[in-house]
């Protein structure tokens, strides 16, 4: 085959060969197979993008011979694919099959070393202080300083004798093997100190030492590679002794079969209940895995009777059968249940983190795992306390999420009353993502608890640290040997005060003792509201529908019954915003919400609370918490609660305090995950002072009154009046500007310090004042400061409402959004009569939007400024030197729906018809004016008129390019009408849509929304004689 140049070929050949080959000395990872199997083959040696020429090419070779644990990156992307797959599909449960896709996490190098360094080399240095041990574990913490008596009964704990030979390490997730594989390095490093022959270790160590199981048999056999290589790594003959590793791929039960269990009674009735039983409980042992609890039954006996009834079989093919099953797949069950049974000094693992069970697990989940069965690693880290013996060492890494919410309380329980927490590092948020898209913490756990909670603990928060996992561990080897400020010392007995229990091993004293004051449930009602179950259907941005249809003035839910608007205010949280605001959404509540309340899926929760004066925040976060005020007329969301206060006369004291930096440093501890739900919030320390009422009641009412002034100077508030450029009566926007931000100025400045003065005095209330600064940065501010660029682009905006009709210069406040429209009704500024204003690059018409902006900038501040005031904004949106009204062109035509869209959060209400790229036919209507006829209009009115104005320059611009004799001139003429051909062609394409959809008169009904409306302009199919439909959009995408 080399001769002929065959190289593929050969090689496939020789691959076969190989794998055949190493199956005599590494059988439980290459199988021997067929040579009819290189036809099935199909790798290549010669391509350059091949995975072999990949693998050769850009992994250094030094990355394998001294990195066994690459195997177990290469597996991780190997199955990333199918990983992401499976997590996409299943929203819902997670099919038996794909649990190793959906768990399968390769553990981060440093994180492998702190758990190992920590429970395996903690424990043999702990019981021989002398050891030399502690020189080779790069990340070990050490142990905080004990009281006496602590200390006193640690050392009786640790004066136990024990030999390395009885030295046990567990990891019952093994993955790939590489938590095995490092701690495979400290168990040869404390033979080596102890004077065993470095040829022996090895084997002893395989066979003494380390243990392993995973779900997944090709994990299995990469853990069962690693652990060989490594072992090779020490002794080059390893492989040639035939040692198995105790590590093993959990195997189902299904092959034994009731013919096989009465062969075996038939031979030996003593183990027959033995057999039986491991039938039993591995029966869905790929999906319990290790979850499954094994009781201790005498293996050596059974493997030693087994075997017994194997060689005393007769040699008939069905005996053969039988008994290939039982030294297979019985022995198998056995090796892995003999694992399962046993305790071990050391047990260290990266579990799996899923909570989406099908049937089966869940109804496991719920029998053994009742308290813990929230999800899969919380029932692991319940399950290795088992697995270990007392006083050994339990290592994990796993979502943080247990340390706090209210789901996982049970776990903490349990936690602090049997386990010591030895050591735990709090990772930043995101520093995990790129592997497994959850916040983690990776901690040890003593598997004693005979301290009563005083033990102290090292801990360390990485929380403000944004980076990757080297950014990580850069810190924690820096808080190992230097005194910093993320490192802590605490024991579980602080945490006694703080309801729930969390995790919360950064509290000063200060902080858990005001927890002995009354809670914020005792003055409120903090409240989760609806859940609409769809909210696409139920729920509006309040700017979609009919003005006149939404209700902002009932006073409870029965109310509802007898008006006639369907309509009603909505809160669902929204972005970081304290005091006032975030008021844009409403909800479908006709007739006391009938239609949501026989909708299936939704839930009404706490009916009496809704539409009374509140607070309102959101409960899920991604930065701090922000309480704003709710006026009476809403109803909630279950993610955007409502909290109602008992006693008026502590409104806006509880107000304040809620918006301090206090209660975020409470809640720092209550609930660390930025999910602020009802028991967190309810959960709040209070300490009432009446002495300081009157001056917090005016500065509360203050911060209202500026933050709803704030709120209402934007388009999508609903008491948006006019355009605050209009408010001071100057004829020159520039002097308006000026005008504006010294108000927003003093406003922002007097809203800064009220929040400094509230925190200042809330910190000294509470105590805090060594460990909270009052003073807070301009960015923490949540007022919306506006631009001198927000200031032109948002008059531009209310200009636009203005040539529709939504807004008057006649009359403050919202004019028309649905209904019928009466042009009459509007004197200074007349609004467009047919609502189709054309936004072209050339002015075609005498409604053209720059023509029609122009005279609403005359009408505002007069005819004598106009220029100057022209000149200003197209100062304010470009750089550009060209013309001004040029440039307010270019803005019109090409940005504006762009900062519309964006201001009415993708849900427009100027839509945009556009013929496409080269812009050869644009106009803005409004949906709130739409009429059936509309499109029609647009297409004979002004498109056929674009048209005919395009053609009509095509012609001029031939004359010149046939007559003219300036060079320049035909060149100028020559690029302009490829241009217009381009946008001419564009037009009849258009043309054709329009007429299609102009002839089915569409309707729209505004209670549908803005994006079910506008989809019927869309995607709109056109098919040619001949060619292919084409899909064609009549508005530009959203």
């Amino acid at each position: 085959m080399k001769d002929e140049n065959k190289l593929d070929e050969l090689f496939r050949f020789l691959f076969i060969k190989q794998s055949n080959k190493l199956n005599e000395i590494l059988p439980g990872l290459f199988k021997t197979t067929d040579d009819s199997l290189e036809l099935l083959l199909n790798i290549s040696f010669t391509s350059e993008e091949g995975v072999v020429r990949q693998l050769i090419d850009t992994i250094p070779e030094e990355d394998f011979t001294k990195q066994v644990e690459i195997i177990g990156w290469l597996y991780q992307y190997y199955i990333s694919e199918k990983k992401n797959q499976v997590i996409n599909i299943n929203k819902s449960n997670i099919k038996k099959e794909d649990i190793p896709a959906a768990t399968q996490l390769f553990t981060t190098d440093w994180v492998v070393k702190y758990m190992v360094d920590n429970s395996l080399g903690r424990y043999w240095i702990e019981r021989n202080p002398n050891s030399s041990l502690k020189e080779h574990l790069e990340y070990y913490l050490g142990e905080a300083q004990q009281d006496e008596e602590t200390q006193s009964k640690l050392d009786e704990i640790r004066s136990e004798n024990i030999s390395v030979e009885e030295l046990t390490f567990f990891d019952p997730c093994m993955g790939s093997g590489h938590i095995l594989v490092y701690a495979f390095d400290l168990f040869f490093e404390i033979y080596k100190e102890l004077g065993y022959l470095e040829r022996d270790i090895p084997e002893l160590i395989l066979k003494n030492n380390i243990f392993g199981l995973d779900i997944d048999d090709r994990a299995y056999q990469l853990a069962y590679f690693a652990v060989l290589m490594k072992a090779r790594k020490y002794d080059r003959k390893i492989l040639q002794k035939g040692i198995v590793p105790n590590v093993y791929a959990i195997q189902e039960s299904g092959n034994i079969t009731d013919s096989i269990i009465e062969f075996i009674q038939k031979h030996d009735e003593k183990i027959v209940n033995d057999v039986i039983y491991l039938k039993e409980i591995f029966e869905s042992g790929k999906e319990f895995g290790s979850l499954i609890q094994v009781k201790n039954i005498d293996f050596n006996n059974l493997r030693t009777s087994l075997n017994e009834i194997i060689d005393n079989s007769k040699s008939t093919l069905t005996d053969i059968n039988i008994t290939n099953i039982i030294s297979n797949d019985l022995m198998a069950l056995i090796n892995q249940a003999e694992l399962l049974s046993k305790k071990y000094s050391a047990v260290v693992t990266n579990p799996p983190y899923m909570n989406k069970f099908e049937k089966n697990l869940k109804d496991f989940a719920k029998k053994y795992y009742k308290d813990y069965s929230k999800d899969l690693f919380s029932m692991f880290i319940y399950r290795n306390t088992k697995f270990t013996k007392s006083n050994a060492y339990l290592g994990f890494i796993t979502p943080f999420n247990w340390m706090f919410i209210k789901t996982y309380e049970k776990l903490r329980e349990y936690i602090l009353k049997n386990l010591e927490i030895s050591s735990l590092i709090q990772l930043e948020y995101n520093a995990f993502t790129e592997v497994a898209m959850v916040p983690v913490a990776t901690y040890i756990f003593c598997n004693e608890n005979k301290t009563n909670g005083l033990y102290n603990g090292i801990y360390i928060k990485l929380s403000n640290f944004k980076g990757n996992m080297d950014t990580q561990r850069n810190k924690v080897l820096k808080a190992i040997s230097n005194p910093v400020d993320y490192k802590y010392i605490s024991n579980s007995k602080k945490y006694s005060n703080i309801p729930t229990s969390p995790i919360a091993y950064w509290a000063s004293l200060n902080v858990t003792n005001s927890f002995k004051n009354k809670k914020l449930i005792e003055y409120a009602y903090p409240k989760a509201g609806i859940s609409t179950g769809n909210n696409d259907k139920f729920l509006r941005k309040w700017f979609e529908v009919e003005f006149n249809n939404i209700n902002f003035n009932c006073n409870s839910m029965e109310e509802t019954k007898n008006v006639k608007e369907k309509w009603f205010p909505y809160n669902k949280g929204g972005k970081f915003r304290k005091w006032f605001g975030n008021n844009e959404l409403i909800i479908n509540w006709k007739n006391n919400g009938y239609k949501i309340r026989n909708f299936k899926h939704s839930t009404i929760r706490n009916p009496k609370f809704h539409f009374k004066k509140s607070l309102t925040w959101s409960t899920l976060s991604s930065s701090d918490i922000s309480f704003r005020y709710n006026e009476q007329g809403f109803l909630f969301d279950s993610k955007g609660a409502n909290c109602i206060i008992k006693n008026e006369i502590y409104f806006n004291y509880l107000f304040a305090l809620l918006n301090s930096k206090v209660t975020m440093e409470v809640l720092s501890f209550l609930s660390p995950t930025l999910d602020f739900g009802i028991g967190s919030i309810s959960n709040i320390p209070i300490i009432l002072d009446n002495s300081n009422l009157n001056k917090i009641n005016k500065i509360v009412s203050e911060n209202i009154i500026i933050q709803k002034n704030n709120w209402d100077n934007h388009e999508i508030s609903w008491n948006y009046t006019i355009h605050p450029l209009l408010i001071f009566g100057e004829r020159k926007i520039e002097k308006s500007i000026v005008k504006f931000n010294k108000l927003q100025k003093v406003d922002f400045n007097k809203l800064k310090s009220n929040e400094e003065y509230l925190n200042k005095y809330f910190i000294k209330l509470y105590k805090l004042t060594n460990e909270l600064d009052y003073n807070i940065s301009k960015d923490s501010i949540s007022m919306n400061l506006l631009s001198k660029n927000d200031l032109i682009t948002s008059f531009i905006s209310f200009a636009v409402g203005c040539m529709f009709g939504r807004y008057s210069l006649d009359k403050k406040g919202l004019q028309f959004a649905g209904g019928k429209f009466n042009i009459t009704n509007y004197n200074k500024f007349i609004p467009d009569d047919d609502n189709i204003i054309p936004v072209l690059d050339t002015a075609y018409f005498d409604d053209d939007i720059v023509g029609y902006f122009t005279k609403f900038v005359e009408t505002c501040f007069g005819k004598k400024t106009l220029e100057e005031n022209l000149d200003f904004i197209a100062g304010a949106l470009s750089k550009s030197k060209k013309p001004s009204r040029e440039i307010i062109r270019q803005y019109l035509l090409k940005n504006f729906f762009n900062d519309h869209k964006r201001t009415y959060k993708k849900c427009p209400i100027y839509w945009q018809f556009s013929s496409g790229k080269h812009n050869g036919f644009n106009c803005l209507v409004y949906m709130h004016r739409y009429e059936p006829s509309l499109v029609a209009r647009i297409r004979t009115d002004y498109l056929h008129k674009t048209q005919k104005a395009i053609e009509q320059k095509i012609t001029n611009n031939d004359n010149i390019i046939n007559n003219s004799t300036s060079k320049q001139e035909v060149t100028r003429a020559t690029k302009e009408k490829a241009k217009l051909q381009k946008q001419l062609k564009e037009t009849q394409e258009y043309d054709e849509v329009l007429a299609h959809i102009a002839n089915q008169n569409i309707e729209i009904d505004l209670d549908d929304g803005v994006k079910v409306n506008y989809a019927k302009f869309q995607n709109i199919e056109i098919k040619k004689e001949g060619s292919k439909t084409k899909k064609i959009n009549l508005l530009k995408k959203i």
